[in-house]
């Protein structure tokens, strides 16, 4: 009996194939998404499988779909561009859709060597654990070698039979064995190594005569001892790793673990995370030393965070790289790059195209979208920025609009470098404002203002008196403003009926 944690690799080449079954309906997720495109920490559960597949780098990657097959093998595609999609046929069972990837995978150049088979639902399942299992299968010279955990509570999985000498001499299904079997805590996670000469004979000799009517995979294990090959098992310690999602509940389990060893993964190698139980990073997020999560924090995607930066509180960020030391606090931002030491929120909003750079500034309840921002440069308050270029070391007033859309077409502003504008300024694009312009309060900017400019528009205030009285009679202004009025008149005639003092002498 050899056990996945404690047994070193050989060093062994890649196994001839890996071979993902991936053809299930999965109906109990209760999903227009097929199952095994559910997301885990960000990346499918196939992607997941991929990626442990292709870090053993097997002579051949084959995909058996059939379940919403053109978009499982698009997908499978994107991931795995060098992988064959085999579709399975009307005959059901794990270990038809072995023999039809065999089948296929045989037609370029018949395999020798060993065969892994695994699953396209398992996302724990780490490429070190698939690398122990096919050392162990080539080391001992097994026929097959099936990856099996130990449960608590057992009931639901195959068991695994053994020998008295360690060996497997066969899987019984939960629900045809005995007492005696049930109490067996040892199970089959249907991960398995197998010789490929020994995997294409037996497979002749499967059929589906059984309840279920269909091939079953396990048939091979005791086909293969029949014949005086040697079957046996590696356990794995982690049975994280050989379990599956087959509804929602299951699906949001595994989520949270992959999330729970994920973050331990970056708090060993140097982050921060005040809160984990608030905290979700997904796995393709690329974390430096010294980077501190707080509290409410979501990472999704390609997210990039450089050393020292902060991310948090409550803050969601996709696909954006945070430089150096910078802060970004109670944001939602996706596709957007922030450059060292730049200081994002509270409450922004950045869209994609957004492009901060180097101590630069967007404040609170700032909204930007397509806006490359110039080092040093603030948009600090009550804004939305779109289409535009900002240069170096400008400030953008207060509850400033670039007006980008003509109800046809987008267009750009730009704005040049050390330029001052003023609060509540509205760029009507496509406008030009150059190098170290100004712009009065309340500015609409229609036309380019030249470099080192004054943009104002210049309109008297007009003050009609008595207008609330006359047109909003009864009303709590007019109210207000009639006591006002009072007020003033009384104060008025306080002031003449005083009669003047002298001075003295």
């Amino acid at each position: 009996m050899q056990d996945a944690k404690s047994t070193e690799s050989a060093e062994t080449g890649g196994p001839a194939a890996v071979i993902v079954l991936a053809a299930g309906a999965g109906t109990r997720m209760k999903s227009r998404t097929p199952k095994i495109l559910h997301p885990v920490g960000g990346t499918s559960m196939v992607g997941h499988a991929l990626a442990a597949a292709q870090a053993l780098a097997p002579r051949a990657l084959a995909v058996v779909v059939r379940h919403e097959r053109d978009r499982v093998a698009e997908h499978v595609a994107a991931a795995a561009p060098q992988a064959v999609i085999v579709d399975q046929d009307d005959i059901p069972g794990t270990g038809r859709a072995v023999q039809v990837a065999l089948d296929a995978l045989d037609t370029f150049a018949p395999l020798e060597g060993t065969v892994v088979v695994t699953y396209g639902d398992v996302p724990l399942l780490e490429a070190d654990t698939l690398r122990q299992l096919v050392a162990v299968h080539q080391i001992d010279a097994n026929a097959v070698t099936v990856l099996t955990a130990r449960l608590d509570d057992p009931t639901g999985y195959g068991r695994i039979l053994r020998a008295e000498d360690g060996t497997v001499t066969a899987i019984v299904e939960h629900k045809d064995a005995d007492d005696a079997q049930r109490a067996i805590t040892e199970i089959n996670s249907g991960i398995y190594a197998f010789d490929a000469a020994v995997l294409r004979s037996a497979l002749a000799e499967v059929t589906s005569d059984n309840s279920q009517g269909e091939m079953y995979l396990t048939d091979v294990l005791g086909l293969a001892r029949a014949k005086g090959g040697r079957v046996a098992a590696v356990v794995t310690d982690d049975f994280w790793q050989v379990e599956g999602a087959n509804d929602r509940v299951q699906l949001a389990a595994l989520n949270a673990e992959h999330n729970r060893r994920n973050l331990v993964r970056w708090m060993r190698a140097g982050v921060t995370v005040v809160d984990p139980a608030t905290t979700w990073i997904d796995a393709g997020v690329t974390l430096a030393e010294d980077v501190t999560i707080l509290p409410g924090t979501q990472l999704h995607g390609s997210t990039v965070v450089e050393c020292d930066a902060v991310v948090g509180p409550d803050t969601t960020l996709t696909n954006v790289v945070v430089g150096e030391g910078a802060k970004v606090v109670r944001t939602h931002g996706s596709e957007a790059r922030l450059g060292a030491g730049a200081d994002v929120g509270p409450f922004a909003y950045l869209r994609p195209g957004t492009v901060l750079g180097a101590k630069g500034k967007i404040g609170t309840f700032v909204e930007t979208k397509n806006a490359d921002i110039g080092a040093g440069s603030k948009v600090p308050h009550l804004s939305y920025v779109g289409d535009a270029t900002i240069g170096e070391q400008s400030n953008i007033g207060a509850a400033s609009v670039f007006v980008n859309y003509d109800g046809v077409n987008k267009h750009h502003t730009t704005i040049g470098s050390h330029v001052r504008m003023g609060s509540d300024n509205m760029y009507v694009a496509p406008v030009t404002v150059g190098d170290g312009a100004y712009s009065g309060a309340g500015t609409v900017v229609r036309k380019d203002v030249p470099a080192g400019s004054l943009a104002i528009n210049v309109a008297p205030q007009r003050n009609l008196d008595g207008w609330v009285l006359t047109n909003r009679p009864g009303t709590a202004a007019a109210n207000a403003a009639a006591a006002a009025a009072d007020t003033a008149s009384t104060a008025s005639s306080s002031t003449t009926d005083s009669p003047t003092r002298e001075s003295d002498h």
